[in-house]
């Protein structure tokens, strides 16, 4: 065996070359704080839809298109991000991203008048533009810094980072902005949100400079030493080509899509569908969304141990993604119940179906490699993007002109197609075949 791989891969590296530092948990580290600058700015205005409109004077529409916004601009800058973060590395795609996420936040800053709302859109395009070097990283980040034993924890605490931030986007606006108020007061509200915003990117942006680190010295892992060997001579566009032609891996790809699609559409029209039931609780529809956050965080970090302990990535996905339909399937019919109930069903909802995005990242990793992470996370994240524009517009129409059980209702259909989606992947664990094979 040992022979075999050296014919195809070159001389095998000697165990002692491979190691783990500690400053990996540092740089992880970082880089959730960095991704939580990023994802707490997508839902800052749709969480407070009832204020914009009322200060800005714009339609609830366009209060959607600035969460849309993230899910737009991803699609299409998806490909050169993935490029640039396989070509120039991990630092240079995080720098860039911090240096977009900064300036969006301070733009805003300068939106704060009723006659200024499409700055306060331009600050958001320019922060969602950067999500492009957010999204694909957990995933490279924690094959190139961390071991086999630890990959698949490590991808679940880089994805907790954007999951800590939609949390805090969904908590500290209504905490902050108050609906009551007149404009004046709105205005200075506004001012402390985006203020305090920007100085907590600017502030992360000096770390980033001075203390975020593009690799390890050795590689962590005899997967990371492989493919590396042949990394000059993998095309960009082959190896999307290789992706497009994995028949497992598209059925995640789709599958992964709506699920994630769904938990957008879900995020994006949270404060109307909570005000349809109880008027005058902005604040409870913010809580309710940290609840939903904060449950898919735990969701996550138990899916990354379980991964990494018993590396059963199809059942774990498929067990999952059942999971969320039964979850939305509750949450639907139980809107109406009171104010508690609604906690209680939406934590059920989001520990299950957020807590799908690390699973996801990593069985595309398993069924892509050597592909790099990059590049299928990246894809994942673009279906998910794609998926999360058309569920947002499709739910929004069901529901002003219908109401939310249809439209739930069909989001739950959905999901049920994409359960058994799930369960047609073969499971080809390529990665743990390549640790295996040392």
């Amino acid at each position: 065996m040992q022979q075999q791989d050296e014919e195809k891969h070159g001389p095998l590296p000697e165990i002692e070359k491979l190691k783990v530092y500690k400053i990996r948990w540092f740089i992880l580290a970082i880089f959730v704080l960095y991704s939580t600058s990023n994802a707490m700015q997508w839902i800052q205005y749709s969480i407070i839809a009832n204020v914009i409109v009322k200060y800005y004077g714009v339609s609830t529409t366009w209060v959607d298109w600035t969460s849309m916004l993230y899910m737009i601009l991803y699609i299409p800058f998806i490909f050169p991000g993935s490029y640039l973060l396989d070509k120039l590395g991990l630092r240079v795609a995080v720098l860039i991203g911090m240096v977009g996420t900064c300036a969006g936040a301070w733009i805003k800053v300068g939106s704060v008048s009723p006659d200024r709302f499409w700055v306060g859109f331009l600050g958001q395009a320019v922060v969602a533009l950067s999500q492009v070097f957010v999204l694909s990283v957990p995933a490279r980040l924690a094959a190139v810094w961390f071991g086999p034993s630890q990959v698949s924890s490590a991808c679940s605490i880089g994805v907790f980072g954007n999951q800590l931030g939609v949390a805090l986007g969904f908590l500290i606006p209504p905490m902050i902005v108050s609906g009551s108020g007149n404009e004046e007061q709105i205005a200075k509200d506004l001012y402390i949100l985006f203020i305090a915003v920007g100085i907590y990117t600017s502030a992360l942006l000096i770390i980033i400079i001075f203390f975020f680190k593009d690799e390890p010295p050795t590689p962590p892992s005899y997967a990371q030493t492989q493919p590396s060997e042949n990394q000059e001579s993998m095309s960009f566009l082959q190896s999307l080509k290789r992706l497009m032609l994995n028949r497992s891996y598209v059925l995640l790809l789709i599958s992964y899509g709506i699920n994630t699609g769904i938990f957008y559409a879900i995020s994006t029209l949270l404060n109307q569908i909570i005000l349809l039931y109880y008027p005058d609780s902005e604040e409870d529809a913010g809580r309710i969304g940290l609840v939903i956050v904060v449950a898919g965080m735990f969701g996550s970090v138990a899916c990354g141990v379980i991964l990494d302990r018993f590396h059963k990535f199809k059942e774990t996905t498929l067990a999952v993604y059942a999971l969320s339909l039964v979850g939305m399937v509750v949450y639907t019919f139980t809107l109406n119940e009171g104010i508690a109930v609604v906690y209680f069903t939406s934590a059920l909802l989001g520990f299950f179906m957020t807590g799908l995005l690390p699973v996801g990242f990593e069985f595309g990793a398993e069924l892509t490699y050597p592909e790099p992470e990059g590049t299928s996370a990246g894809l994942l994240n673009a279906s998910a993007q794609v998926f999360g524009i058309a569920f947002t517009n499709i739910y929004s129409v069901i529901f002003n002109n219908l109401n939310d059980i249809w439209a739930n209702s069909i989001m739950s259909v959905m999901l049920l197609v994409g359960t058994i989606m799930t369960g047609l992947i073969k499971s080809d664990l390529r990665r743990q075949a390549a640790h295996s094979n040392k």
